[in-house]
């Protein structure tokens, strides 16, 4: 799919789904197809935003609130359960403009995690809210909410039960984690990120998803850019926000700086994972360290792609 962009300036989007080993399971190439077909609808929709003018923050609270809303991803419905079995929702967003941002963390009934970041973004002066705050505050903005078992898929209980039974704790998993970065007619950048965490995670156990300048950041002096994998090195990273810096000061291309923080700062710290990336001239960039990476992007004059397995966007 390639849509024309409003009178002829560029727009881009960019989407992940997850970066992770890549474990099989049963039905696991019937799944991989399920993957793919739903980043390629997400793309479509929110590429209909984009070429109608919409700004880069809608489009990418558009686009994670479909994978939110998607059980095949470890955000929102189909989030993974912690030590006790519950949800533990985060989330973030930012606005690459004004570099105002949002973000939430142990969400436990919000159905859209990264609505309730954007609106901390746009109705409070904070930046993050966490647990029962947070609840309450998107409750009283109006936020969708839901019971705790909506969040539950088969797919996620088995993997919880089978880490009880191994004894593990804090499992990464395959992937999950979603997030995008978008580039609107305007010239305007945003990010956001959504997950439901690590299965059998510590309880109040935050990753880099939350976190801006970890998991998300977003700015038009560079680049927007999601991350996705072990949070916790990225937290030290400061992954996100290193890309964009890389970009900004040392005027290195999105690609190459999108590849030095993954392969090169992440995995120096024994980290494993990956991110996406756009600049401002509308460039796409995706790097990663894992075996998988679910993902895909679309521009005003580039088609839809959605790739899974290394090679698959080369």
């Amino acid at each position: 799919m390639t849509m024309r962009a409003e009178r002829g300036r560029v727009w881009a989007l960019a989407i992940h789904g997850g970066a992770g080993a890549g474990r099989q399971e049963d039905g696991a190439e019937a799944l991989e197809r399920e993957i793919r077909h739903a980043l390629a609808d997400v793309l479509d929709a929110t590429a209909h935003l984009l070429s109608s003018g919409a700004a880069a923050l809608e489009a990418v609270e558009d686009a994670v609130v479909r994978l939110e809303d998607s059980p095949l991803f470890n955000a929102g419905k189909g989030s993974v359960l912690n030590e006790r079995g519950e949800f533990e929702l985060d989330a973030s967003i930012m606005d690459g403009r004004t570099l105002r941002a949002g973000a939430v963390a142990g969400l436990t009934t919000v159905k859209n995690p990264v609505r309730a970041a954007r609106l901390v973004l746009e109705r409070s002066p904070h930046v993050f809210l966490a647990g029962p705050g947070a609840e309450a505050f998107a409750a009283r903005e109006g936020a969708e909410l839901v019971e705790p078992a909506y969040f539950e898929t088969e797919r996620r209980r088995a993997a919880f039960e089978a880490a009880k039974r191994n004894a593990q704790r804090a499992l990464p998993g395959d992937t999950g984690t979603v997030g995008a970065v978008a580039l609107d007619v305007h010239g305007n950048l945003a990010a956001a990120t959504s997950t439901g965490g690590l299965t059998s995670k510590a309880v109040g156990r935050v990753g880099d998803s939350a976190v801006i300048g970890a998991g998300t950041f977003a700015s038009n002096a560079s680049c927007a850019v999601s991350c996705t994998g072990h949070g916790e090195t990225f937290i030290r990273a400061t992954a996100a926000r290193d890309v964009a810096a890389l970009v900004e000061y040392s005027n290195l291309d999105v690609e190459a700086a999108a590849r030095r923080v993954i392969h090169e700062r992440v995995a120096s710290l024994g980290g494993e994972g990956g991110l996406i990336a756009i600049d401002t001239r509308g460039r796409v960039a995706f790097a990663f360290n894992t075996a998988l990476m679910l993902r895909g992007a679309v521009t005003h004059d580039s088609p839809r792609r959605v790739g899974i397995r290394i090679d698959d966007l080369r």
